[in-house]
This record gives structure tokens, C-alpha cells and sequence, in this order.
């Protein structure tokens, strides 16, 4: 049996979560939860996925996002690699750390975004001891629940710098004292009556929307006869320039030669430029990246776009290199537009 195609395209937002395999915990302490919030950060600036709230149970957790790219399976997936990974290391086993693929749900934010996220912050009150609580005892546990993205919606030093609180609140008046009131007003109003799981109308299709929404959706991507990546017209990005055109303009601006960046056996940190503004400024997955950089697989892209990312932290000279170069690529005429 095929697996459902997945709905992806440019800016799409998404409600994700992923249980343990056989309900098993995937958070047996605290340094699992720190993390697994550290990889969900990285993966998200090297995907460029935002998160809009998120929560972390004992065997699973529940994330809202967006992505402006466009790759959602590419995202998690290595993600969930990334955590499993760090797990089975952190507790000396082996196997797989989730009960099949993560359940993804895809939004039409102006109806639903601000009930989902809703949602979300409400699950830790799904604890037995916290479901017999009084109101007021619930939304002071909420206030103060450390795992999930709530506390930052209420007080801007509870932030998390990869989380954007700003496309939620935007509902709700905006980023202000006076925003954030009115969400946690909201949040706390689902704790007056049984608030209804949203999904229940999306199973079967995964989209959660209205009816005029769901059905374009279900008429532009769930009726196609071939995948998602062999339909481009579905992944349309803002693309400054051609891969060709990045990598010529590159090698001109840094003084290098194709063979100093292109073939498998280059290295150099001009190389792990090319592919991190290859994956930036062109649109391009990283398995593709790694055919144009002399055959890779996308892990080698992934680690090297990483390890620059590490150096660039710690070395403010080659963060200033870096931006200059991509402030000039970003002002070279496009073949496209010409």
C-alpha cells in the first residue's frame, strides 16, 4: 500500500506530532527534553521551518509550524533522525524511537491557526492528576509547564529565540502586553468547557479547513497522478539565481577555481558556502545539492552546511565574510530576469 502523498508547498503551515513506538516514553529526563528543543532549533534554521508552538509529553509531542520552503518531509525527517540518534546513544539502545511516520495535518491558518495552537498548549493538562484540577490550578500548571511554548506567549523572558510568537499573536492584536492577555484569555477560556479536538473533522485527508479549502487542496495535490517533486509548478520559491549561476558568480567573488568547490574530494570552507547558499538562494533540496557537488549524499550536505554554521558562530570574522558574499550574490541580476 502507498504511503498518502504529502501535501507540501511554499508557506503552508502544519500541525505535527509524533508518539513512541509501542506508546513507549520519548523523554526519560530533562537532558532529552533540552535536546531535543536544541536539535528542533537547529533544524529549524537549517530547513528554515518555524515553529509556532510547541509541547513535549512523556511519549510524544505536538509542534505547530510553517514552512516558507516548502519542506516539511525533508524537515522532519531529519529531525527525527537527529533525536533518535542522540536517544538511543543518551540511553544505550537500540531501534526505532517512534511508532511509524509522524501525523501531519495541514492548516488554513486564517480559520484554524489560533484554535490549534489553542490545542497544543492545552495538552499537558491531559496528565491524570491535572484533568481533576480546578480552573485556576490548570492555568497556573499551564503558566508554568517548562516543555511547552505557552510561557512565552505570556512573558517575553519565558522566549525561546526559535520560536515565533509573533504569527499567533498577530490574531489577537499583535506581539503586545495587551496581545498576549488576550491569548492567554483565550487559552484560558478552553478550560470553561471541553474543547473539542479540531482534527476530528480532517482524518481521512489530513486537512484541516474549511470546505472551499479543503476541497482546492484536495483537487491540486490529492488527485495528482505523480509525486510531489516531479510537480514544480508546486514547490514555485522566490529563486534569486540558478545553481549555475550562484556557483559562477561564487567562485568569481572568492577567487577559486570549480575544481577548489564542485568535484567530491574539495574541500575548504568555500565549498560549504556554496552549498548553504545553494540550499538558500536557489530553492533546492540538499539531495540535489549533493549531485551538483560532485555526487554526495544529503547527510554530507546536511554536515558540512552544519559545520560551517558551528565555525561561523565561533569565528565572527568568517560570519561577516560570509554575509558580505551573500549581500553581493543577493545583487546579481538573475538570468531569469533578464
Amino acid at each position: 500500500m502507498t504511503r498518502p502523498l504529502r501535501i507540501q508547498y511554499p508557506n503552508a503551515y502544519y500541525h505535527v506530532t509524533c508518539r513512541g513506538n509501542a506508546r513507549e516514553a520519548i523523554f526519560r529526563d530533562d537532558e532529552d527534553r533540552k535536546t531535543f528543543l536544541t536539535l528542533l532549533a537547529r533544524s529549524a534554521y537549517t530547513f528554515e521551518v518555524e515553529i509556532l508552538s510547541y509541547v513535549l509529553m512523556d511519549n510524544h509531542f505536538h509542534l505547530l509550524l510553517k514552512t516558507p520552503r516548502g519542506n516539511l518531509s525533508e524537515f522532519m525527517r531529519h529531525f527525527n533522525i537527529s533525536y533518535t540518534s542522540f536517544f538511543n546513544r543518551h540511553h544505550n539502545r537500540v531501534g526505532h524511537l517512534y511508532q511509524g511516520r509522524y501525523k501531519a495535518f495541514l492548516i488554513e491558518a486564517d480559520s484554524y491557526l489560533l484554535e490549534v495552537s489553542r490545542y497544543v498548549h492545552l495538552n499537558p493538562l491531559r496528565i491524570q492528576k491535572e484533568e481533576k484540577a480546578i480552573q485556576k490550578e490548570k492555568l497556573s500548571f499551564l503558566k508554568s509547564y517548562t516543555w511547552s511554548s505557552f510561557p512565552g506567549y505570556i512573558r517575553t523572558n519565558n522566549r525561546k529565540p526559535f520560536v515565533n510568537y509573533r504569527e499567533i499573536l498577530f490574531y489577537l492584536g499583535g506581539d503586545t502586553p495587551s496581545g498576549r492577555k488576550r491569548y492567554t484569555t483565550f487559552v484560558a477560556e478552553g478550560l470553561k468547557k471541553e474543547i473539542k479536538n479540531p482534527f476530528v473533522s480532517a482524518k481521512g485527508h489530513g486537512i484541516l479547513g474549511r470546505s472551499s479549502f479543503v476541497e482546492k487542496m484536495r483537487e491540486t495535490f490529492l488527485n495528482l497522478d505523480t509525486s510531489f517533486r516531479e510537480q514544480p509548478q508546486l514547490r514555485r520559491l522566490k529563486i534569486f539565481l540558478s545553481p549555475q549561476e550562484l556557483i559562477e558568480n561564487l567562485l568569481h567573488l572568492t577567487g577559486k577555481s570549480l575544481k577548489d568547490v564542485v568535484p567530491k574530494r574539495s574541500r575548504g570552507l568555500e565549498r560549504a558556502m556554496a552549498m548553504e547558499m545553494l540550499y538558500r538562494h536557489c530553492g533546492i533540496s540538499q539531495t540535489e545539492i549533493g549531485r551538483i557537488m560532485g555526487g554526495v549524499d544529503y547527510s554530507a550536505v546536511s554536515l558540512a552546511r552544519r559545520r560551517l554554521r558551528d565555525k561561523m558562530e565561533k569565528d565572527k570574522r568568517l560570519m561577516v565574510r560570509y554575509e558580505e558574499l551573500e549581500k553581493t550574490l543577493a545583487r546579481v541580476p538573475s538570468l531569469s530576469n533578464k
